[in-house]
């Protein structure tokens, strides 16, 4: 009887637990029921007055319009075009840039001049490189990099300008003389333009003259099958500049071995120690490196290779 009396407690016991989850279940139901009724409640009156408040701006352009009609018309004058002055002075100027047929020989001469103009521009470069000092001191400021074996340091952009200011420090004279005897009298209408090309051609000739070997300068004479020159003045520039950058890579080249030579030096002692020691698997130049450079720092390498390599021009 006991045993009977627990079941049947137990199934009462459910039955009550689904009869109070049942009544919370819908009384949840029903209060939702109500706030989504009060919601859409609400949003009906929203929308009641949105719809009013949009018939009362549409009606009132329309009413706007009626009492502007009824008003009497005045004429409104026209605004003239802002003109846009400098300073209320000068307009600004347009620029228009146009392709016509040429008209004289003229107008063919000043194309041309104009096509040579922008080559010359073009090849201004190479022309730096051809007639000025700039090729053997970039050379051997490269070759100073790779003896001391510190791979991209000084980086490119710092070789090539030191190498620029080392160049228009040499060919400042030259540059000076062809100012003051070329271009200022030219621009000032005193000389043609041809008379001014011959004379600041001068002292550049004489520059590479100077630089230039007489090996060098009898190569290209006898290749251009040209008459050997009685003075230098005689020298063609379509001889003289090749033998000029010819001349430059040899003297370069030079320098190039001379400043090697310590540093090389260097590197076998380091490779002979690390053999004796039998470190055969150490990169010498990984141990040399440190050594380069504590010598080119105590004996001011810098010093002394600008200053020999700007004595070599003199």
């Amino acid at each position: 009887m006991s045993h009977r009396d627990g079941r049947s407690r137990r199934r009462l016991g459910a039955v009550q637990g689904a009869l109070a989850t049942r009544t919370v279940v819908l009384t949840l139901v029903v209060a939702l029921g109500a706030v989504l009724g009060a919601v859409a409640l609400a949003t009906g009156a929203g929308s009641a007055l949105l719809g009013e408040g949009v018939a009362h701006a549409q009606a009132a352009p329309a009413q706007v319009q009626a009492q502007s009609q009824t008003q009497t018309q005045v004429p409104v004058p026209a605004t003239p075009a802002p003109r846009v002055d400098v300073g209320g002075v000068l307009p600004l100027p347009r620029i228009d840039i146009g392709v016509e047929p040429a008209r004289s020989p003229k107008d063919v001469s000043v194309s041309l001049q104009i096509l040579a103009l922008l080559t010359v521009l073009t090849l201004a470069p190479a022309i730096l490189i051809m007639l000025t000092s700039f090729t053997r001191i970039v050379i051997v400021l490269s070759f100073v990099r790779s003896a001391l074996g510190s791979q991209q340091v000084p980086p490119n952009q710092v070789l090539i300008g030191l190498a620029l200011f080392l160049t228009f420090f040499v060919m400042a004279p030259a540059l000076g003389t062809a100012n003051e005897q070329a271009l200022q009298p030219y621009l000032r209408g005193e000389i043609s333009q041809q008379v001014a090309l011959d004379r600041a051609a001068v002292p550049f000739r004489e520059f590479m003259l100077k630089q230039t070997r007489e090996r060098d300068l009898a190569l290209f004479t006898a290749l251009a099958k040209a008459k050997r020159p009685a003075n230098p003045s005689e020298v063609p520039m379509l001889v003289l500049i090749p033998a000029f950058t010819i001349s430059e890579l040899k003297t370069a080249f030079e320098i190039g071995f001379l400043i090697y030579v310590p540093f090389l030096v260097i590197d076998m002692v380091v490779a002979s120690v690390l053999m004796s020691m039998g470190m055969l698997m150490l990169p010498p130049v990984m141990i040399s490196l440190p050594f380069k450079l504590l010598l080119f720092v105590m004996v001011d390498g810098w010093n002394l290779v600008i200053g020999s390599l700007l004595r070599s021009f003199h």
